[in-house]
């Protein structure tokens, strides 16, 4: 008997993009997919946070750079990329929320919410896929979604808009570059323990309908995250494109 060749998760020769990379989910991610192997090009606005992910990449051995970048700047960001070396790997996991009732939103909560969700994801993604695709780069693209965008929330329509609005997109562009070799997926996670997080795990409110939704009885970590994003990076997932990764205690589940 001849046994299946199993899946590699490993990601050494690879160069990956993470954008909102020193905090957060963003963190993980780039965390995970050096320790994988790759070498990563951690993306972000800040540049004292970017220098302190680097020397804390550096003391662990793991490979990385650092660009720092505002991503909802469409001609800069090109110009930078079109200017870095091509990646195969994309995480980006820049996001915004203004939350509040849908009777309260105004235009510009509205515009800076799709700005960051929705149009940079969207320019972030043809920007790097026209790389890879020019490079002959089998890639895989992965946006860091919410299980908001397969569901409604309290006081989320915005937040809900952008992040259905990129489930739809992602399909699309899945459809488009799979001829290519480029998958394009999303992770969708619950709530979990970031500094933005925080904000809404503090009122007493939120909490109980939060704990009341996730069906595995607590909150998410960073660390819950970080073998999806492996996973759906990697030649593991590679008939994975076009769909979603819920990463949500089951929340959704009903």
């Amino acid at each position: 008997m001849q046994l299946p060749t199993s899946p590699d998760f490993t990601l050494h020769g690879k160069r990956a993009l993470v954008t909102g990379a020193t905090s957060g989910i963003g963190l993980g991610a780039a965390t995970a997919l050096a320790r994988a192997g790759a070498h990563v090009l951690c993306v972000a606005r800040g540049a004292g946070p970017l220098a302190d992910l680097a020397a804390a990449m550096a003391r662990e051995g793991l490979s990385c750079e650092t660009l720092v970048l505002d991503i909802t700047d469409i001609a800069a960001m090109r110009a930078a990329l079109a200017e870095a070396d091509p990646v195969d790997i994309l995480v980006n996991s820049a996001g915004m929320a203004r939350h509040g009732p849908a009777l309260d939103t105004t235009p510009e909560d509205f515009d800076a919410v799709m700005n960051v969700n929705l149009r940079a994801a969207y320019f972030l993604s043809t920007a790097v896929a026209r790389r890879m695709i020019e490079a002959g780069l089998r890639g895989s693209i992965l946006h860091v979604s919410s299980q908001m965008g397969h569901v409604g929330g309290i006081d989320r329509g915005v937040y809900c808009a952008s992040k259905h609005a990129l489930e739809g997109m992602v399909k699309s562009m899945a459809i488009e570059w799979g001829p290519h070799g480029v998958r394009v997926n999303t992770l969708c996670p619950t709530f979990i323990r970031t500094p933005l997080g925080e904000q809404t795990l503090a009122d007493p409110v939120r909490r109980a309908w939060i704990e009341d939704k996730i069906k595995l009885g607590r909150v998410g970590e960073v660390a819950d995250i970080m073998g999806a994003v492996v996973y759906l990076c990697s030649e593991a997932s590679a008939l994975v494109t076009g769909t979603s990764l819920l990463v949500d205690g089951g929340w959704t589940a009903d």
